[in-house]
């Protein structure tokens, strides 16, 4: 009869197994230390192809020690030396490239893991994997080095933003901006900026005529940035002493050649009694800054020039009604940029209400309406908020200077652009002129520095008869 034990089952003990290890006579391990020092190299060199080129050229060294001797051997490194840095200086993308292969093995792919680990975009499965993104291409500039990732399943682009300052601190960057790319969901692009070209003054360019593409900035790059007047308002915001004026007088220096030829018209609304933009009055079609003698028509004048914008609208959208979407400046029919020093003294410091109310009517027209029949409204603030721009979404192109709060960054460029990385709040006072660049459409602000036009320079270019004004500056000063 079968006996049932009823009780606990016990798993049976595991019994430890150690193995035991190989041991090799001293001479064959000292050749099996060497056979792996020989296949991890040979690996190396055929990964890297400036490792393959040291060692090709030290071989060819010592065959040519034995027909030129080492002193020709040494005046044959000289002389390709020489060639190599003849090439580095010559050719500048040739020492971009040498400069992004050794950056990147030698400054990002070294710190790599530890990097991710630290920052916490590892992840951990319960298993104990642990995953890490990949290190993708980088590219280098004088100034920038691009990093490309590909980032874990489930990553975002925010994650990335919010260890941003930890990135810039372990790759020995002054700043990191996180970028998605278009077309390419799964990887970001990780801009670390190594030296910084506008700590410089910049000096204005010519001019030019192409009102989608003028030349008022300067990028970190070292190119200009070629901002665009056609189809689009712009708003500039910052705090005092930061450099709006300095963006302002950029773009109107670039319009001297539309405005002598006709193509554009430049409307001043000045507030500050004139103050500011006197100095180009020569150029302005329209200069309105204030009749002090009567204190309702002072803010009264302001309400008439934006309502005749608002007339000059309504008659162009009649005339171009099924001819054309988009307003094409001619001589005939040029540009209207309406420039607005100070747009809180318009919409929120107004004594009278009929005044107050006429210019938000009329700003809220051109605002929405203006900017297909070619009425484009430049307007500058130092106070973001929505009681002093209440209509603040109708600026397709947003630049920001230094400002004194963090949240100013998200208000006017958008949620998560301070954590991308357009910090304006911490933009120095020494640096006026800097400013952040952020247009409808592309998803991260530009850093820039506008080009500082001085009052002598107004006074020498700018301050001049309309017929004058497109010649470049060197013709002028002549």
């Amino acid at each position: 009869m079968a006996t049932t034990f009823v009780g606990r089952r016990v798993g049976a003990s595991v019994v430890p197994v150690t193995r035991r290890p190989l041991r090799l006579p001293l001479p064959l391990l000292v050749i099996w230390w060497l056979v792996r020092f020989v296949i991890r190299a040979l690996v190396i060199m055929a990964r890297s192809p400036f490792a393959l080129f040291l060692v090709t050229l030290a071989v060819l060294g010592l065959v040519a020690e034995q027909w030129y001797g080492l002193a020709g051997v040494m005046a044959g490194y000289c002389w390709l030396t020489a060639a190599l840095l003849g090439v580095w200086f010559w050719f500048p993308p040739f020492g971009k490239f040498l400069r992004a292969r050794w950056r990147r093995r030698w400054t990002y792919a070294y710190k790599w893991p530890a990097t991710m680990d630290f920052a916490g975009l590892n992840r951990t499965r319960k298993d104990g994997r642990q995953y890490a993104p990949v290190l993708g291409k980088v590219t280098c500039s004088a100034t920038v080095d691009v990093v490309r990732a590909r980032m874990l399943a489930g990553q975002v682009v925010e994650d990335w933003s919010k260890v941003s300052g930890r990135l810039c601190q372990t790759f020995g960057a002054i700043d990191c901006r996180v970028r998605s790319i278009p077309g390419r969901p799964h990887d970001v692009e990780l801009a670390f900026l190594i030296h910084d070209p506008l700590v410089e003054t910049v000096t204005p360019c010519n001019a030019t005529d192409d009102l989608t593409a003028l030349p008022v900035a300067m990028t970190e790059a070292g190119d200009w940035y070629k901002l665009n007047l056609i189809g689009t308002h712009i708003l500039l915001v910052g705090a005092t002493r930061r450099g709006k004026s300095s963006g302002l007088w950029a773009i109107l220096n670039q319009l001297r050649s539309n405005i002598s030829d006709g193509t554009a018209q430049v409307w001043v609304l000045d507030p500050k009694g004139g103050m500011e933009m006197a100095f180009g009055a020569a150029m302005f079609a329209r200069f309105v800054y204030g009749d002090t003698d009567a204190s309702v028509a002072y803010e009264l004048d302001f309400a008439l020039a934006l309502e005749d914008a608002v007339l000059v609208m309504r008659e162009r959208q009649s005339a171009l009604r099924g001819v054309v979407r988009v307003h094409v400046p001619t001589p005939a029919d040029p540009l209207i940029v309406i420039v607005i020093d100070e747009l809180a003294a318009l919409t929120h410091y107004v004594n009278d209400r009929d005044a107050k109310r006429r210019i938000g009517n009329a700003l809220s027209l051109l605002q929405s309406q203006g900017a297909a029949v070619g009425v484009t409204v430049l307007a500058a603030v130092q106070d973001p908020r929505k009681d002093t721009v209440p209509d603040r979404g109708l600026y397709p192109t947003r630049v920001l200077f230094g400002v004194t709060e963090a949240d100013d960054v998200d208000m006017v460029l958008g949620k998560g652009a301070r954590d991308r990385g357009a910090r304006a709040d911490q933009i120095p006072e020494s640096l006026p002129g800097v400013a952040f660049v952020q247009v409808d459409g592309i998803a991260e602000p530009v850093r820039v520095r506008f080009a500082l036009v001085t009052d002598d320079y107004i006074r020498q270019h700018l301050a001049r008869p309309l017929a004058v004004l497109s010649a470049q500056p060197d013709e002028v000063a002549a």
